[in-house]
């Protein structure tokens, strides 16, 4: 039994799963103010991938586990939403970091009609040579990339000169970190540039429904 979250009207017509980063689970305070944000005009599903529920029962710390049983239990929480959601709804996977690398793999997944990545992990901080988004090149299903202007993870200058689909989109949030906060010296908040982040993902949902 795979224990969820849900924030949102269940009456919905776009539903979003949104997977949590390689530190810190559904629980997380960065992960409940973006769902409930997102939750005021969709339906937004949390969950915790297996390593995490594991920290959850006996607080200790595990690193990830390996791609192929994040990516196995992602897909179980979406046909576990397939049978919640209404049959008129559409879903989107979202994440955060790690969560949103796994669910730019799941584009191919039927049930999926898009996936927004929040800081998406191009390359670990200081090693550039290291690169995670190859797979980035050839999705057809559309995605967008939300992606803080100083994240480490790949900075704004770095991200714009690498390979993409004619099916991505990327926006930057101004002065933000891998978390999207900003320097103080920025004139941007916290609170400002996550609902930019949340904004651009509403925005990117309506633009499918347009082309729909």
């Amino acid at each position: 039994m795979i224990d969820l979250e849900f924030d949102g009207p269940d009456s919905a017509t776009e539903w979003v799963i949104i997977a949590h980063g390689a530190g810190a689970g559904k629980e997380h305070e960065f992960m409940t103010d973006i769902a409930t944000r997102i939750g005021v005009g969709c339906r937004v599903v949390r969950f915790n991938f297996p390593y995490m529920e594991k920290r959850q029962e006996d607080g200790k710390k595990r690193p990830p586990d390996r791609a192929p049983k994040l990516l196995a239990h992602f897909e179980a929480v979406i046909d576990a939403i397939d049978s919640l959601r209404p049959k008129e709804s559409r879903l989107w996977l979202a994440g955060k970091s790690m969560g949103g690398r796994m669910a730019s793999h799941l584009t191919g997944h039927s049930s999926v009609s898009g996936v927004v990545c929040f800081g998406f992990p191009f390359h670990p901080p200081g090693k550039p040579e290291k690169y995670k988004g190859e797979h980035l090149a050839t999705v057809t299903k559309p995605l967008l990339i939300v992606q803080g202007e100083r994240d480490t993870f790949g900075r704004k200058e770095e991200v714009m000169g690498y390979s993409y689909s004619s099916s991505i989109d990327i926006e930057f949030v101004p002065d933000g970190d891998h978390s999207f906060k900003p320097r103080k010296a920025s004139g941007y908040t916290e609170s400002d540039n996550r609902q930019f982040a949340v904004d651009c993902l509403l925005r990117f949902i309506e633009r499918q429904g347009a082309k729909a």
